[in-house]
This record gives structure tokens, sequence and C-alpha cells, in this order.
């Protein structure tokens, strides 16, 4: 998959007019250009597609090709800026649309560059807010278009109800042995482990909160420390439900350590984390759409 960011408007570069008046073009229609390092071979009808952008400028016909234009050692334009990048720069001119691969890593660099060749709508594409999906992206695939109601913007979430994740964990051994395997003992380790922020894991389990081993922490920070008075994970799953939270990773690991060689008996221990996520803004936006929405979207 990849990214695509485009104008609303022509989908296409429009080529220069050739017709500029009485001014004649001392540039080749292909030109030779030397970015960084990296050789470019482009129309000059592209390069001049944005004459108010700064290679529309350097290239215009009004320019004399015989100017102060900086020379690589074989004669190509030169132009001291990111060769990698201005791939990107290129496509925008041509296609007024850019295609980034997925994960790309240098869109603030990318941004940069736009501003330097001076191509706003393409800083516009770029800025890390024009990226975020919009509300509707992100209600699309849950509900049908045309759907009631509003999103409440993210200032309108009260002010304890943050969104965040909290890891639950779990401990559990039992011995086994060769002989013995029907009368394998369970064993339940009576804490189930709380990691995360602190104010949400007080805004979910409250006073069934053991903070015994990691007391005196501002409410902003985090710890893995934390754990819970009760011992039925269920119940721990329960609260973090009934708080907006959903599940969305767990893993497990089970280790083994010998109790009798003579026997061949084993205790076996078991450890296992489950990731829980609420985004808050989202369900506000989910609840502000009515049940009649969900009922049509197909997804609650």
């Amino acid at each position: 998959m990849t990214e695509i960011m485009a104008l609303s408007g022509h989908s296409r570069a429009q080529p220069y007019a050739k017709d500029q008046g009485s001014v004649q073009n001392t540039f080749p229609d292909v030109i030779e250009l030397n970015v960084g390092g990296q050789v470019y071979y482009t129309r000059h009808s592209t390069l001049t597609s944005n004459p108010g952008a700064l290679l529309g400028k350097i290239f215009s016909p009004k320019n004399n090709a015989s100017n102060d234009l900086a020379r690589d050692p074989k004669g190509r334009y030169f132009i001291d800026r990111d060769g990698f990048l201005f791939r990107y720069v290129l496509d925008y001119l041509r296609d007024k649309q850019v295609v980034l691969p997925d994960h790309f890593p240098e869109k603030g660099r990318l941004r940069k560059e736009a501003e330097y060749f001076q191509l706003p709508d393409l800083v516009k594409l770029l800025t890390p807010d024009d990226l975020k999906p919009s509300p509707d992206e992100f209600i699309h695939s849950d509900y049908e278009d045309g759907s009631q109601g509003t999103c409440p913007p993210p200032s309108l979430v009260p002010a304890d109800r943050k969104s965040g994740f909290i890891t639950v964990g779990y401990r559990g051994s039992c011995t086994m042995g060769r002989e013995s395997q029907s009368d394998a003992k369970f064993r339940r380790v009576p804490r189930i482990m709380i990691c995360g922020r602190i104010a949400l894991a007080k805004e979910v389990f409250g006073e069934t909160l053991n903070e015994s081993r990691d007391p005196d922490r501002t409410p902003e920070r985090y710890t893995s420390r934390f754990y819970l008075r009760f011992k039925h994970l269920e119940r721990a799953f329960d609260m973090l439900s009934e708080c907006g939270f959903q599940m969305v990773a767990c893993n497990s690991s089970v280790t083994a350590s010998v109790v009798n060689q003579h026997t061949d008996d084993k205790t076996w221990s078991s450890y296992t984390e489950y990731v829980f996520y609420r985004c808050w803004w989202l369900m506000c936006c989910r609840a502000s759409r009515g049940p009649a929405t969900r009922q049509n979207g197909g997804s609650t």
C-alpha cells in the first residue's frame, strides 16, 4: 500500500504555454539536472508548470540560458538540494500529487524541500495536521454515509477522560510430573499487575488499586508496579470495559524449572499480558451518532 496525497482540481500538470509572447525559449525541451548528485531528466515544460515556484522562475523562458545557473562538470544544471527527495518534488510538478511509501520517515524533510522550491500547495499536503485522517474517515468503516449527529471536538471531552493504554499482567503456575499428570495442581498468583499512566489506572480501578509498591507519583507519570487488591482477572476486564477500554493485544510466555530431578517433576510458570486501549474522543463520536446509526452501520 502507498500513501497518495493529491490536490483537488487538475489531476495533471498543465504544460507551460509555448506562446510566451515574443520571448524565445533558450532552454532545450529536455533538461538534465544534477540534484545533490542524483541525475534527473525531465521536460522543460514540467519544470515551468508552476511559474510562481522556484524552478518555474529559474527555467522561465524569460531567463537567459547563459546566466548564472550552476553547472556540474558534465554541463548539467546543478541544484544543491536533497537528490533523493527531489523525485517527489518532480512527481508533484508532473501530476499535482505525491505518492509516498508506507511508513515514509522523511515527510518533515520533504516539507522543507517543498518550502525551498516555493510550492505552498505541496507544503500544505505534507503538513502533519492535514495528513491525519478526518473524523469522517475514522467513522466511515463503522457507519453508513448520511448518519446523523456530529462529533464533539476534542476540547469538549471531559478532562478526566483521556485516551491511552493500560497493560494487565497476570501470572500462574502449576507443578506436574510424568507420573502425576492427572494430579497436576494449578496455582493462581494473587497479584494482577497494572501498567500505564497513573491517572488512567486510578480512573479505572479506584480504591481496588494497590499503590504501595510505587507511591507518591503524580497522575501524569507512568508505573509498572501497581497491582490489584482482588484476584479475579475477569473482574479487571469488566472494569476496563465499563470505562470504555478495548483489548487490542495480548501475549503469553511459559517457563519450566525442575522441582525434583529424580521424579522429573517440573514447575511450569506462565505470564500473560493483556493490552487495553481507549480512544475517548472516538467513543464520543460514535455515541453522538445515536443507536439508529449503529444499526445501519453494522458494527457497534
